[in-house]
């Protein structure tokens, strides 16, 4: 028998922790093991509960989402936590600092239930939760923050440029396309190859960069210069 995902649920708003309950707790596959209302609850019963899928609010008062992101990415015991980070709008100020904080991605407040759930589920099974809408908005926030210039002088961006060099011809074609906001299957198409094939590059572009999942290959890949955002 598969054991159901454990979920915690993390925002300071007590009426929506018990609407995303109810939705959550009526899934055979999935639980919520613990609520908090702020960041610092929330790395607590991270550990306490050995949550599979945290749902994390961003802004929250004393310590926020991407503060107690960082902290739950940055433990060894909690390195299989995934959080999902949940944002007013899908386009928020801090959500290239999630993803660099270690979040597997992010999901709009007022998402359909049914995109919430299988965001848990996405979460959960190790990919990364990232639509081609949401990609936009990162690559936006990214143009504004100054990001993606090559220079140099971002977090980590030599040693991403050095990695880079690791990858094959078609590992880097298909990081592109990831950074584009494609899924597998859409990345399948474009170069006439199996979504196997493709998952197996992507896990390979993973490893050899240090990736936790596919959201941390969007910020490596604008990071390092190897996919210039431009503005529409």
């Amino acid at each position: 028998m598969t054991l159901p995902i454990r979920v915690l649920l993390v925002d300071d708003q007590a009426l929506l922790r018990s609407a995303f309950r109810v939705l959550v707790d009526s899934e055979a596959d999935m639980e919520v093991v613990g609520e908090a209302a702020d960041g610092a609850q929330a790395v607590e019963l991270a550990r306490s509960t050995r949550a599979d899928v945290v749902l994390m609010d961003i802004r929250m008062p004393g310590m926020d989402g991407l503060a107690a992101t960082r902290v739950i990415s940055a433990d060894p015991e909690l390195a299989g936590v995934r959080v999902v980070m949940l944002t007013t709008f899908e386009v928020d100020e801090y959500v290239v600092q999630s993803l660099r904080a270690g979040a597997s991605g992010f999901l709009g407040k007022g998402a359909e239930p049914d995109e919430l759930l299988a965001a848990i589920r996405i979460a959960a099974a190790g990919e990364a939760l990232l639509s081609p809408t949401a990609t936009k908005g990162l690559i936006a926030t990214f143009l504004a923050q100054g990001g993606g210039s090559g220079d140099g002088e971002g977090p980590g961006s030599g040693e991403y440029i050095e990695r880079l060099a690791a990858l094959t011809g078609r590992e880097r074609e298909v990081l592109v396309l990831v950074a584009g906001g494609h899924s597998n299957d859409g990345i399948a198409d474009r170069l006439a190859v199996s979504p196997l094939t493709v998952k197996t590059h992507v896990n390979r572009a993973m490893a050899k960069l240090g990736a936790r999942d596919r959201a941390q290959l969007v910020v490596i890949a604008y990071e390092s210069g190897l996919v210039r955002p431009r503005a529409e």
